[in-house]
């Protein structure tokens, strides 16, 4: 059985991880990891998770199964979290899951379950790994333009002009804040055109939400999840607890399927418990445990919030200065854009060929799209970045 298995393409974020740890120049950059990273290259154990894990050594009696759909006040602090007052509870069924692209995995499951002729339409670009599961679990995509490159913004009319031409049923795949890879992000007049549209054209919105609290906080981000949840008929949400919880490895993400028609919450949250069942039954606990105890406790709760918006400001202060620095190499103001994109990333909106340039003369990595991590940068590496970008020619 196993020769006739072929060859798999090698993950191009996880291969350019092991050039860069191959590489022997002590002034190389890694901007090219999905992760947060402090000004030291660390991805932090947060204080409010640390505090949460030995109040649970302390008082856990039991690692015995939770539900299939996990710990039910884990959904309820999630859904708080991520949806406010928008929507009420009973018109909302959630299902924990193996981190956030578990829950996109279980999304597309569930979209094929119910419409298996439905077409996804992602972002040009959106998260590569979006397009690969749509692809592995045999559901037909299609693109929309987003991505602006010459302004390195939206293209919100060629947006608009792609969503008009999906079918009624299609499903259209947003991303709630902080735009990866492009950082690029919609306003909320936009956010209320994108809705209109899809209410017309009987289009149903998933939303994936990765990074809620790195953008403009955690309120601000989840504005556009909010206007979606509650001014469409139906919407699914992923969600993950990777970033703005630090927990990567636990792998702690949550599905949503929210109906305007509460009648529906019972099938759709047996049919969550059903596609989790065949994947993997039982979601893990300790992550969403850990969340849960932080969103519930006054003390926890406010230290995470205090210690992810010294974070976001972080990031937002690396946008300005790299924004800034470049401009004083340049003498113009093209790349203010990157003071404007929000999250850790930013398509630089280059080619492969200077991307390949950086990388060689000066141990910059980013991936070849020109996806910047701007969370890989400090103070003392701005300037080496911003030399390297105007000597390549971007």
């Amino acid at each position: 059985m196993f020769e006739t298995l072929k060859p798999q393409p090698a993950d191009k974020i996880l291969a350019l991880m092991q050039m860069f740890r191959e590489d022997p120049r002590d002034n190389k950059i890694d901007l090219g990891v999905g992760v947060y990273k402090n000004a030291e290259g660390l991805t932090p154990v947060m204080r409010a998770i640390k505090a949460a894990e030995h109040k649970l050594w302390e008082e856990q009696t039991s690692k015995s199964y939770v539900g299939l759909a996990g710990d039910p006040a884990y959904g309820d602090a999630m859904i708080k979290l991520i949806l406010g007052d928008a929507v009420a509870r009973e018109n909302i069924a959630a299902a924990a899951t193996p981190g956030g692209t578990g829950a996109v995995r279980q999304a597309f499951e569930m979209i094929k379950m119910a419409n298996p002729s439905a077409k996804v339409h992602v972002s040009d670009p959106t998260w590569p790994n979006h397009v690969s599961i749509l692809q592995y679990v045999g559901i037909e995509t299609a693109t929309y333009r987003y991505f602006d490159r010459e302004t390195r913004g939206v293209n919100f009319d060629g947006m608009i002009e792609d969503l008009k031409l999906a079918a009624k049923g299609d499903v259209v795949l947003l991303h709630g804040c902080c735009h990866n890879p492009t950082g690029a992000n919609l306003n909320e007049t936009q956010w209320q055109e994108v809705i209109a549209l899809m209410n017309e054209r009987g289009l149903i919105p998933m939303i994936d939400i990765a990074y809620q609290g790195f953008g403009d906080g955690l309120e601000e981000d989840a504005l556009g999840v909010r206007l979606v949840a509650s001014g469409c008929p139906e919407v699914l949400i992923a969600a993950s607890c990777s970033k703005n919880f630090g927990i990567y490895r636990e792998r702690t993400g949550l599905l949503m399927a929210v109906a305007q028609d509460k009648g529906l919450q019972v099938v759709n949250q047996g049919t969550l418990a059903f596609l989790n069942r065949q994947n993997y039954s039982f979601p893990p606990d300790h992550g969403a445990r850990l969340v849960t105890m932080i969103l519930n406790d006054d003390a926890l709760r406010a230290d995470w919030m205090a210690e992810l918006e010294e974070v976001r400001l972080g990031m937002l202060g690396l946008r300005t200065d790299l924004a800034n620095e470049l401009q004083r190499l340049s003498g113009s103001d093209r790349f203010g854009f990157l003071a404007q994109h929000r999250g850790m990333f930013s398509l630089l909106g280059t080619s492969p060929e200077l991307v390949e340039k950086m990388r060689l003369d000066n141990g910059i990595y980013m991936v070849s799209d020109s996806r910047m991590n701007i969370a890989g940068l400090n103070t003392a590496t701005i300037p080496v970045l911003a030399k390297a970008i105007i000597d390549a020619g971007v």
